[in-house]
């Protein structure tokens, strides 16, 4: 299968390892630098060969994050359609968390489904998604993309995995899985409010962005398996985790979750980027 990634795709194998040795250097890349145009497919092919690098090193897959699943966050970040990239065991945190090494993360309230069961695409109602659900959970996504200072396109961050660096895992949230859009959430830094949100903004439901997962990954000849976790989407603009500060999220007026960034940890995205090769 590598021989196969090598020979037809000779571009997508060597962007992978960039990103893989910039990930493992903590340096930024710039993305501008980057001329080689990527598909969505070839974005994918990427994604597929990180994650295997990733795994090569001894981590383990334990789920997905989508990304840009609701309207702020693709205004924010300028991107018209949804995309995905895999969670691995190092990246899930518990909450209260103290989230260091990282190049210039920032944090989007989410809500986390845990699946009872497999799931396959395309075409599930919601309610068949509401079935396969163990749990709703109150989770904080860190992203932290390796393109200097979030300036992308949607291939450059799809081939980084959607920017998928952390998740905070919070409290399973005592909600009908079919009512998980009807959750009030608000994200504040140090107790002051920064923005709140509805759990509809993502895809409207977040169990729709789930079938849409399902969908996605079927083109590709993969499922959902149980006991994986999907984060459906930022429900507020990304917002920047500041040294010394906690950012936290409170879901249902009721359930928090938490992460907070050393004092005086630097960030990277202050220096110039690296060229892309």
């Amino acid at each position: 299968m590598t021989d196969l990634i090598e020979t037809q795709a000779p571009d997508t194998a060597r962007l992978a390892h960039v990103l893989h040795r910039a990930r493992a250097g903590h340096a930024l890349l710039d993305a501008t630098a980057e001329t080689a145009a990527l598909s969505l497919d070839d974005a994918y092919a990427v994604q597929d060969r990180l994650t295997a690098l990733r795994l090569d090193e001894g981590r383990c897959h334990v789920g997905w994050k989508l990304g840009y699943t609701s309207a702020v966050m693709r205004r924010q970040m300028g991107v018209s359609v949804p995309n995905y990239g895999p969670l691995l065991d190092d990246m899930v945190h518990h909450d209260g968390a103290t989230a260091a090494g990282f190049l210039h993360p920032r944090v989007e309230p989410e809500i986390g489904i845990v699946l009872g069961r497999d799931l396959s695409g395309p075409g599930l109602l919601i309610t068949e998604v509401a079935d396969a659900v163990a749990e709703v959970r109150a989770c904080l996504e860190i992203v932290d993309s390796i393109w200097w200072d979030y300036r992308f396109s949607a291939e450059q961050n799809t081939a980084d995995g959607s920017s998928a660096a952390g998740v905070v895992l919070g409290p399973a949230l005592d909600v009908d899985p079919l009512r998980c859009h009807r959750v009030p959430v608000e994200l504040t830094e140090d107790d002051v409010q920064l923005a709140t949100a509805v759990s509809a903004a993502a895809s409207g439901h977040p169990l729709h962005g789930v079938a849409w997962l399902a969908a996605e990954l079927a083109a590709r000849g993969r499922h959902l398996q149980a006991g994986e976790l999907v984060i459906t989407g930022g429900l507020t603009a990304a917002t920047p985790l500041r040294a010394g500060r906690v950012l936290s999220a409170r879901f249902g007026g009721r359930t928090t979750v938490s992460v907070r960034r050393p004092a005086g940890e630097p960030d990277a995205g202050l220096g110039a980027p690296t060229a892309g090769r």
